[in-house]
């Protein structure tokens, strides 16, 4: 690689992990951490707001012991219900609570805001379809590794 390169590589990095850590410090002022964001997410996304936790920890990528501690905390805070699921007994289903629907519906407009305002507003429309094609050429190199990765987790 050379060090242009390079530098557009690590550039990406810290840009990406600074937004992350601006995002959450807005999520963390309406109570909300950047992880219960997520599962809140993918649970409202889910066909009748509710996954299995396998299928869960796959849709955010996280390894399942880490989702079920947090499950935990969120279950706590009565953010979401686990249960049995009824056609295999040793999985369980997580669905989301009227409080998690209320707590996520009352964060997503703040966030959504915090987006637009710390990414969405630096770039112009021109910046936003060539970053869509560099992701999406980002995203069409990686395909076969993440097919593998997918694969590796069902096993």
């Amino acid at each position: 690689m050379t060090s242009s390169e390079l530098a557009t590589w690590r550039s990406l990095l810290d840009t990406t992990e600074e937004l992350r850590r601006v995002l959450g410090a807005e999520l963390q002022q309406i109570g909300l951490s950047p992880a219960d964001y997520q599962v809140l997410l993918a649970l409202s996304e889910a066909k009748g707001k509710r996954m299995r936790s396998s299928e869960l920890a796959r849709s955010i990528d996280w390894e399942r012991s880490r989702l079920s501690h947090h499950l935990g905390r969120m279950e706590r805070r009565r953010l979401i219900r686990r249960d049995d699921c009824a056609i295999d007994s040793r999985g369980a289903e997580v669905s989301l609570t009227a409080e998690g629907r209320r707590v996520f519906r009352r964060a997503t407009v703040p966030h959504m805001r915090s987006i637009k305002r710390h990414f969405a507003d630096a770039l112009t429309p021109e910046q936003f379809v060539v970053l869509a094609d560099v992701l999406v050429s980002l995203q069409n190199h990686l395909h076969p590794y993440l097919l593998a990765r997918a694969e590796d987790g069902r096993r």
